[in-house]
């Protein structure tokens, strides 16, 4: 399980490592461009309900910490999917995994 530490939050964001890694990538960008945005994603089940929102600001100190050594293969079209929905007014919303499945 992965973790960003975001600012002086008070509690960690906690995300499965292979998501985690993919959206590293797109937070890098959008950062790296001095571009904010935010990132909202939905309460696992086991937490009270709904979702939460933060804003991300290139000034503002930000950590990704990853459980597992290696780096998974990224997922080009999930990065895509991310990255299109960091520049939508809505900012990025961490949906599941993009994958290619072969038509029968």
């Amino acid at each position: 399980m992965g973790v960003i530490h975001y600012g002086g939050a008070s509690e960690p964001l906690h995300i499965e490592d292979r998501a985690l890694a993919h959206l590293k990538v797109v937070i890098a960008t959008k950062l790296r461009r001095n571009e904010s945005f935010t990132l909202s994603w939905r309460h696992p089940d086991d937490e009270p309900g709904g979702r939460s929102t933060i804003w991300l600001h290139p000034s503002i100190p930000l950590r990704f910490t990853f459980g597992e050594p290696e780096v998974p293969q990224l997922n080009v079209k999930w990065i895509e999917e991310l990255m299109h929905s960091a520049n939508s007014t809505g900012g990025i919303m961490l949906v599941d995994e993009m994958l290619d499945v072969p038509e029968t």
